[in-house]
């Protein structure tokens, strides 16, 4: 079905919207942060900043989302429920960036956001199978609907947050990712789900200028945990509807940098007989800065990944499995060659030192959770 102008003129409305509010209410939240002690100081090594900044930026986020949403959307059941866990998350995240809470009260307090919105109607039904010589194009999951959502839907909020470690990246990856999703949503007609990334997208750019390096303010957890949620929740609403092979690739191009290094920190610290909730110094970003990348050339490198697999989810979304891995080698060759002419410039320009991945400068590290 064509895309009609009316979708696009409501979707640029919406992400202008979302843009404005945030932009205008992030010095507001900056001061307001300062005021009450959410200030992230840098104490180990994980941090890649050397002075105090603010963080719970991402209420700056939340404003502008909700802003546009209010406007631009009819309040539905679903969409009920994933405001209301959205609102429970970015509730406790203000708490985090303030206290410092525990692992194990924030990850029961983000089961119960993720069941209230999955028994608002945001639930994983049906799965398609991977298995492309089977009878049976899909799974139905019944029972185990329920908690397959939650799962899906903690995992990945729990995963933005984990690569919230550098100036500028959790923000800008998710605002690749909205992106992504909206074109994928207006090419399969879900004009809902195109308003939502919309909003979401938005909302990312108008607090990015505050938050790419030099960073003035951290989104922290209140923003992080956010954007997961509401990526997870959306992506059950748009992308895990369709009984095809595309519903169950899609979800995990468009996310697949956090999931991976989700899935990497997990291995990497149950190896060592740690809890895989254990922070660490492990993630991509620190492995990027300790190769002697500067904070500006690893968030550019993540970026680009980012943008390859969400040009695949597309490639796969309009033209089939065969040209989409097609697609992907080719994007994978030309990333690599981009990213090598790009540091072998940033290198010439700074030439770093041996330690540059031990050194002090501005940038972010947020705290995993504990």
């Amino acid at each position: 079905m064509p895309i009609q102008m009316q979708s696009i003129g409501l979707v640029a409305a919406a992400l202008l919207a979302a843009a404005l509010i945030s932009l205008v209410t992030t010095p507001i939240v900056k001061n307001l942060a300062v005021k009450i002690g959410a200030v992230d100081v840098p104490r180990d090594s994980r941090r890649m900043h050397d002075h105090p900044i603010p963080r719970m930026g991402g209420l700056a986020i939340f404003l502008g989302f909700l802003f546009s949403i209010l406007i631009f959307l009819p309040l539905t059941t679903p969409l009920r429920g994933m405001m209301l866990g959205a609102v429970i998350i970015v509730i406790l995240g203000i708490f985090d960036d303030i206290y410092a809470l525990g692992a194990k009260f924030k990850f029961v307090i983000q089961i119960a956001a993720a069941l209230i919105a999955v028994l608002s109607g945001n639930v994983i039904s049906l799965l398609s199978n991977p298995n492309v010589f089977s009878s049976n194009p899909y799974w139905e999951l019944g029972v185990l609907s329920i908690p397959v959502s939650v799962f899906w839907i903690v995992a990945i909020t729990n995963a933005v947050n984990l690569i919230d470690g550098l100036d500028g990246l959790a923000c800008g990856v998710s605002t690749i990712s909205s992106l992504t999703m909206l074109v994928i949503a207006l090419v399969v007609s879900e004009p809902q789900v195109a308003l939502l990334m919309a909003a979401l997208a938005g909302a990312c750019i108008g607090f990015l200028p505050y938050n790419l390096n030099p960073a003035k303010i951290f989104m922290g957890d209140t923003g992080s945990t956010f954007l997961g949620f509401v990526l997870a929740v959306v992506s059950i609403q748009g992308l895990f509807k369709a009984a095809a092979i595309i519903s169950f690739a899609v979800p995990f191009l468009l996310l697949g940098l956090p999931i991976f290094d989700t899935g990497m920190a997990i291995v990497r610290r149950l190896a060592k007989g740690q809890s895989p909730m254990a922070p660490d110094r492990g993630h991509i970003h620190h492995r990027l800065i300790d190769m002697g990348l500067t904070q500006k050339q690893a968030v550019a490198v993540l970026y680009v990944i980012s943008a390859i697999l969400g040009l695949c989810a597309v490639v796969l979304t309009t033209n089939g499995v065969e040209k989409a891995m097609m697609f992907l080698l080719a994007l994978f060759i030309i990333g690599l060659l981009w990213v090598k002419m790009y540091l072998a410039r940033g290198n010439s320009d700074s030439q770093p030192s041996k330690g540059a991945g031990k050194q002090k400068n501005s940038g972010k590290g947020e705290r995993d959770p504990k």
